[in-house]
């Protein structure tokens, strides 16, 4: 079974990596750009869209707010970028907003900023997986018809690169992020171009069209309102920003300083590109609804429900490129896969985010470990599974999608700045340079200014997206935070209860006697194995325990006993309801009862198999019994096994795999050369009064077979 799943597990992911190459992981400027910063660099694509979208509740006459709503959207990208600039120089050790509350605010906060960035982590996965498939179903309908299916494969698609490894993940995804970048630039040059230099009138599918406004002749209060709502939709444009301050360690060194310059150049590609689609957007006249099948009119009638609507930036290709040109199609299928790619930024936050949490304590510790290609494996495939519960809840429709994101971010964004203003005032009160002081100013100044901002546009996105549906962005918060608190406080209570104290306690006592129990069914070669070891271990109580369930077996049990002169004496639990694990966890109690210094410790026979079908039929009463067992104080289980001829075969293929080189076999090492467990203590028992069961093997000493018996090497 070992080598069927190794085979196409090193197909998919690849040769395990040693972990001294962890340092051939880490990422140069080129490739860190698409790693980390895909997502605001795609979320152009459906940012101006949004915005759009929003503003066509006031008809076609609020789309000359659109420049507006930009250019409060660039300055709030500038500051965020100016902001984490600091961060990255601060704390580069990769904790990023939630170390950065931890540290200046408070446990408290930066559980905060954690639930905030983990809940921001999925939802970037899900809107972009989900407007991914929008992008493509705009070339291909059979992917738009079937949203939900095509969007669960690509996830599985992208969690099996991401297993791959970051940098091996961040070489596929360099070329279309680059041809993205590339083919919106071109977009925007030549449509420029087109309009100021050519004057061609360039038209967009849609121009044609007209909107009927839900709400004409809004004004005042409403009309503001609406407007904040088109700044909130719009700020989608900033998501995956902290990414990069998350994934410092992940850089190249000087860590701190090529990271930081990524963020500069993906704030300047991001802003460009956004405004210059909005622009050609206004100027090709696109026209966006959210119930596009009604509110669209067509010579006043509305267009239906087999309409499809485009994204914004296919329709702006269309107008500057052509419908179906080559340079559409290159653009339309580099759109689909950076939206597609640009949860790579999660894949990348989450697992890192979720490793820091779980040395914290705050998460499953499984989170901290490295997988066969040095990625935080456990949660990539945690983040898989929560993004496509989303996409499959939700339908894969990214308009919905979209009401839930953008929450979270803001939230980290605007405690990690005030924490940043707590740091730069705590250095402040022992820094005496003059010239450092005055960096600490400015850095301060920019952070203050970060936190104002984020925190006023954090009041506007919950003002104006509560109700369409950032109230479930809340409530998963609160399931994060709740979980993740008592998660810590499990391992903080698990901690304290098994630390050894500094005085003498009863942990350090030996036991004043040992009683040892050898469970028997009937006297045959596993039952004399078990007797022999537990014989060896010289215990001040030796017995034999069977529970009699049927008379007739029972007395031929004690006749072979008698015959064989066993010299370990018998005892013989009646039950008359032919139970077998109450009675004997009923007399181990009363035992422990009369001597509560005394350790019982009980061997029970097993059988050794090699078929995996011969497990179904000796391991089910073990399981009751080991059970029970392990919940009662004092009590030692040891399993002594007995290796029946199928186990043989199973050692011939084991030998047969470690002779088989697998990829990957450098780091473990061949079956035969690697270091044996010990014993588990927690192998499965076996019943008495049934044939002995097949469980866990054992490591016991092979000297320990009764005489008469070949040792066996196995």
């Amino acid at each position: 079974m070992s080598k069927l799943t190794d085979v196409p597990k090193r197909i998919l992911i690849g040769r395990a990596l040693r972990s001294d190459k962890l340092g051939e992981t880490l990422l140069p400027k080129r490739i860190a750009l698409p790693v980390f910063a895909s997502d605001p660099l795609s979320s152009v694509a459906y940012a101006p869209g949004e915005v759009l979208l929003v503003l066509s509740v006031a008809g076609v006459s609020a789309y000359h707010f659109s420049p507006w709503i930009a250019l409060a959207v660039v300055v709030l990208m500038f500051t965020v970028v100016a902001s984490y600039r600091q961060n990255v120089h601060a704390y580069p050790s990769g904790g990023g907003d939630y170390e950065v509350a931890t540290t200046n605010l408070g446990p408290k906060a930066g559980l905060t900023v954690a639930s905030a960035l983990l809940v921001d982590y999925v939802l970037t996965v899900a809107v972009s997986i989900a407007s991914g498939v929008e992008n493509l179903g705009s070339a291909i309908p059979f992917v738009v018809e079937h949203k939900v299916i095509c969007a669960v494969v690509i996830i599985v698609l992208l969690t099996l690169m991401n297993l791959r490894g970051m940098k091996e993940s961040g070489k596929l995804f360099a070329i279309p992020t680059y041809v993205f970048v590339g083919g919106v630039f071109l977009m925007i040059i030549w449509g420029a171009f087109r309009g100021l230099v050519l004057g061609d009138s360039m038209n967009a599918p849609t121009s044609g069209l007209h909107i009927r406004a839900e709400n004409s002749g809004l004004s005042g209060f409403a009309m503001v309102f609406l407007l904040l709502r088109a700044f909130s939709s719009g700020c989608a444009a900033l998501t995956g920003v902290e990414a990069i301050s998350n994934g410092v360690p992940a850089f190249q060194k000087p860590k701190s300083k090529n990271a930081a310059t990524t963020l500069a150049l993906m704030g300047g590609l991001a802003v460009t590109m956004f405004c210059g689609i909005i622009v050609l957007a206004m100027t090709t006249h696109v026209r966006m609804a959210e119930f596009p099948g009604s509110d669209l009119l067509r010579n006043g009638v509305p267009v239906g429900n087999s309409f499809v609507q485009d994204p914004v930036i296919s329709q702006v290709a269309a107008a500057v490129f052509g419908q179906g040109t080559f340079l559409f199609v290159v653009l339309a299928a580099a759109t689909a896969l950076v939206l597609f790619l640009a949860a790579n930024t999660a894949y990348n936050g989450f697992p890192l985010l979720g490793s820091i949490l779980a040395q914290d304590r705050y998460l499953p510790r499984q989170l901290h470990t490295r997988g066969d290609r040095l990625a935080f494996s456990n949660g990539i495939v945690l983040l898989a599974g929560a993004a496509m519960l989303l996409i499959v809840i939700y339908g894969a429709d990214s308009t919905r999608l979209i009401q839930l994101y953008i929450v979270g971010v803001f939230v980290s964004f605007t405690l990690s700045q005030t924490g940043m203003v707590r740091h730069w005032n705590r250095h402040l009160r022992t820094e005496r340079d003059a010239a450092k002081r005055r960096r600490m100013i400015r850095s301060r100044a920019i952070n203050t200014f970060g936190a104002f901002f984020t925190g006023l546009v954090l009041v506007i996105v919950l003002a104006t997206k509560f109700t369409h549906g950032a109230w479930v962005a809340l409530l998963g918060m609160v399931i994060f935070y709740g979980t993740m608190t008592a998660i810590r406080r499990h391992y903080d209570r698990v901690a304290e209860e098994i630390a050894v104290s500094e005085g003498p306690s009863e942990d350090d006592v030996r036991p004043s006697r040992v009683h040892s129990i050898v469970l028997v069914s009937k006297v045959h070669k596993p039952t004399l194995r078990a007797l022999g070891y537990a014989k060896l271990m010289r215990s001040d109580t030796l017995e034999a325990l069977s529970i009699s369930v049927d008379p007739v077996e029972t007395k031929a049990l004690r006749d072979e006993w008698e015959r064989r002169g066993i010299n370990v004496p018998l005892k013989i639990l009646d039950s008359p309801y032919r139970e077998i694990t109450r009675p004997v966890i009923e007399y181990v109690k009363g035992l422990r009862t009369e001597n509560p210094r005394d350790a019982v410790s009980i061997y029970i026979p097993e059988y050794v198999v090699g078929r995996w079908f011969e497990h179904l039929l000796h391991n089910q009463s073990a399981l009751r019994l080991k059970g029970r067992l392990l919940f009662t104080p004092g009590v030692m289980v040891t399993s002594v096994p007995y290796q029946l001829e199928s186990s043989e075969l199973a050692k011939k293929r084991i030998k047969k795999r470690a002779e088989w080189t697998a990829p990957g076999a450098v780091r473990r090492g061949p079956v035969d050369s690697r270091p044996k467990e010990p014993a588990r203590k927690d192998s499965m028992p076996k019943a008495p009064g049934v044939p002995p069961d097949v469980g866990t093997v054992d490591t016991t000493p092979k000297q320990m077979t009764p005489p008469k018996e070949p040792t066996r090497k196995d």
